[in-house]
């Protein structure tokens, strides 16, 4: 069994089809159905069901494609980690962030690492922090920006942020004149919460040991949007203290919340096992020296 083997049967297991795969690896398709009965040959078991118009794999080709592509995935990294050492650090890094630190944070993150580094090419991918985690997890993202804290034992992490969440009132609101805010004092409010699941959760978990169930009117996910509805005094919202920067001064104000405080701790993670590439180890050093957090 060679590569050339393996590569063939992954894109016919992809697509489901010879001719599709003949085209995506622009071969014809009788040399990719000789080459995909060779391997069959070769294993002494049939990786394709033939029996049907359908092409669906036996229990046997499961199993070839899924350690196929683990195989795939190694010999990729090998090829990524050596095309760095060979050309000073070009390379790619895919990196997985929740929404409020793109709105945030990265943009100037990326334009600072670019200016440094340009053939270096950034993949970033806006997700949740659980969903970012688990990619990590998998190999699918070289780094992540996730809340801490994490297993240590799965995850190195370098710690980013270190800040509060607070509550957020239009200008008019009374609380707008208060120096801080207790938990149990927004019972009776209407909540602008941001739709992201461990988010959502904290916010509703804290309400509800605070002895209340919140009122929530509107799910939102963006922030420019919540913005937008406390600016026009439709409710309340929670968010981390550093987006005050991102909403109108003039009509809203972000008031430290007591009884219990909110912490809000971020960090960038990598998989522990995974030895990084020399251009994701240039991208953990540099956030950890310029990230204006």
């Amino acid at each position: 069994m060679d590569i050339r083997h393996l590569t063939y049967f992954i894109e016919v297991a992809k697509y489901k089809s010879f001719t599709e795969a003949s085209k995506s690896l622009h071969l014809s398709q009788s040399t990719i159905s000789k080459v995909v009965k060779d391997l069959e040959d070769e294993l002494n078991v049939e990786l394709i069901d033939r029996s049907t118009k359908k092409i669906d794999l036996t229990e046997a080709g499961e199993i070839v494609l899924a350690e196929g592509e683990v195989i795939m995935e190694s010999l990729n990294d090998l090829s990524v980690n050596l095309y760095d050492l060979m050309n000073l650090k070009k390379g790619k890094i895919k990196i997985g962030i929740p929404p409020v630190i793109g709105f945030l944070f990265f943009p100037k993150i990326i334009k600072g690492f670019n200016n440094l580094y340009p053939d270096i090419k950034l993949k970033i991918t806006e997700d949740d922090s659980k969903k970012v985690q688990q990619d990590v997890r998998d190999g699918r993202l070289d780094l992540g920006v996730v809340i801490l804290p994490v297993d240590d034992k799965e995850f190195d992490s370098v710690p980013l942020v270190d800040e509060q969440l607070a509550l957020f009132v239009h200008h008019s609101h009374p609380f707008a004149q208060k120096e801080k805010v207790e938990m149990k004092e927004l019972e009776h409010e209407t909540f602008i919460l941001f739709k992201q699941a461990l988010f959502h959760s904290l916010i509703v978990q804290e309400c509800q040991r605070a002895g209340f169930q919140p009122k929530i009117a509107y799910e939102i996910s963006e922030w420019g949007f919540i913005s937008e509805m406390i600016a026009e005094n439709l409710g309340i919202s929670i968010c981390p203290k550093p987006i005050e920067k991102k909403f109108d001064p003039e009509l809203i104000k972000a008031i430290p919340i007591v009884n219990p405080t909110f912490p809000w701790k971020l960090g960038l993670i990598s998989k522990k096992k995974k030895k990084p590439s020399p251009a994701v180890r240039e991208f953990i050093h540099y956030l950890s020296d310029n990230a204006p957090f």
